[in-house]
C-alpha cells in the first residue's frame, strides 16, 4: 500500500503542524506576470522626463558607455525631450481613462487571460510595466504575498531582443535578489514564428482590408527598429522579425514586392536597422504608389509608436509626398485573436506547473 499522503491530507498536516500562533501563510498558487514595455503616468514635463529617464539610463536600451551618454541625457535630451514626448502623447492619450492606451490594453490583457485561465483555479494573473507604474518588483512582490509559489513572466514581445525582452527578464530576477522567500521563476520566449500569431496577424489584415474601399498596392510591416550595432553583436532581433514577414506573406499568398518589411523610430546619431519606415513611405509616394497599409507586428499593443508614429506621421507623410490613401492595421491589441495567442502561449509555458 502506498504511504505517500494526497494533496488534502498534506493540507490537512500543514495546518495542524503549526504553531497557534504562526502567521498565516498563503501558498500553493502559480502567477502569470504579463510585462509590456511602460508608460507615462501623465503628459506632463514631470512624468515625462521620470519616464524617460529610467528607461534611457536603462543599460539595454542605450548601449553606450555611461561616461559619453550621461552628459548627453542629462544635459540635453532630459530637457528637451519630455516636453516633445508629451505633446506626442497628448495626441493619442485615452482621455476617458486618463492614461496611455498601451496601460488600457494591458490591463485588459491581463484580466481577460485570467477569465481564459478560469479552469485552472490556482493561477493568479497580474500585469506590470519595464518602465513606469506599476512595476515589475510590485507586481511580483504581489504575487508572492498571494501564495505564489511560481511565477511565468511573460515579456510582451513576439521578437526576442535585449532591449526588450532581455530588460524585463533581467528585472524580474533582479526582484528576486530582494525575496527572502523566492518563487520559482520561468520567462516565456519569443513566438515571433507560432503559427496561431502568424494567422492572428493574418486574419487581422485581412478584416482590416475588408472594410476599406480600395485595395492597398503595397503593405509594410513596420517592426521597431534596434542599431545596427545590436544585430552585429548578436542580437537575433532582424532575423525574427524577417521570419515572421516571410510566414506572414506565405499565410497570405503575397509576393515580397507587395508585402514589405521596415524598421521604424531610431534614435540618435548611429545606424539602425534598415530600410527605415518613414523613408520608405516617402520613397513608395514619390515613386507614384497611391495606396499603402501600414501593420506593427512586433507591436502587442498599440501605443505612441503605433498612434502617433505610422497611424499619424507616417500618414501625412504619406499624403504629403503624393500618395493618395493610407491606412494603419491596428495591433491585436485585447481583440478575441490576439488574445488566443496569449492563452496558446500561456498554456503551453505552464506546461507542469498546473
Amino acid at each position: 500500500m502506498n504511504d505517500t499522503p494526497h494533496a488534502e491530507d498534506r493540507t490537512m498536516q500543514d495546518t495542524t503542524a503549526k504553531p497557534a500562533d504562526h502567521p498565516s501563510v498563503k501558498h500553493g498558487k502559480v502567477g502569470v506576470l504579463l510585462v509590456n514595455l511602460g508608460t507615462p503616468d501623465g503628459t506632463d514635463y514631470t512624468s515625462m522626463r521620470r519616464y524617460l529617464k529610467e528607461f534611457l539610463t536603462d543599460k539595454r536600451v542605450i548601449e553606450w558607455p555611461r561616461i559619453a551618454w550621461y552628459p548627453i541625457l542629462f544635459g540635453i535630451v532630459l530637457n528637451t525631450r519630455p516636453g516633445k514626448v508629451g505633446k506626442a502623447y497628448e495626441t493619442i492619450w485615452n482621455k476617458e481613462r486618463n492614461e496611455s492606451f498601451l496601460r488600457t490594453y494591458t490591463r485588459s490583457q491581463a484580466e481577460l487571460m485570467a477569465k481564459a485561465l478560469s479552469d485552472y483555479s490556482e493561477v493568479v494573473v497580474d500585469w506590470a510595466m519595464r518602465y513606469g507604474q506599476p512595476s515589475i518588483a510590485s507586481r511580483m512582490e504581489y504575487l508572492q504575498k498571494a501564495g505564489c509559489e511560481r511565477i511565468l513572466v511573460f515579456p510582451l514581445y513576439p521578437q526576442y531582443a535585449a532591449a526588450t525582452t532581455a530588460t524585463v527578464n533581467d528585472k524580474a530576477f533582479e526582484a528576486l535578489l530582494k525575496m527572502r522567500w523566492q518563487p520559482a521563476l520561468r520567462t516565456v520566449p519569443p513566438y515571433h514564428d507560432d503559427p496561431a500569431y502568424i494567422d492572428a496577424l493574418a486574419v487581422s489584415i485581412e478584416k482590416h482590408l475588408a472594410t476599406l474601399d480600395w485595395e492597398p498596392e503595397r503593405v509594410l510591416t513596420s517592426f521597431h527598429g534596434i542599431p545596427k550595432s545590436y544585430f552585429d553583436k548578436g542580437d537575433p532581433y532582424y532575423c525574427q522579425c524577417q521570419k515572421t514577414a516571410r510566414l506572414l506573406r506565405e499565410r497570405l499568398g503575397w509576393s515580397k514586392e507587395k508585402l514589405l518589411v521596415t524598421f521604424q523610430s531610431r534614435f540618435g546619431p548611429e545606424e539602425w536597422l534598415q530600410p527605415y519606415t518613414d523613408k520608405t513611405v516617402e520613397k513608395l509616394a514619390q515613386e507614384g504608389i497611391k495606396r499603402i497599409a501600414v501593420i506593427n507586428p512586433g507591436f502587442v499593443s498599440d501605443c505612441l509608436e503605433t498612434l502617433e508614429e505610422i497611424a499619424e506621421q507616417a500618414a501625412e507623410s504619406f499624403l504629403h509626398n503624393g500618395g493618395e490613401k493610407f491606412a494603419h492595421i491596428p495591433c491585436l491589441n485585447d481583440s478575441p485573436e490576439g488574445m488566443a495567442v496569449l492563452e496558446k502561449v500561456v498554456r503551453r509555458e505552464l506546461s507542469g506547473w498546473v
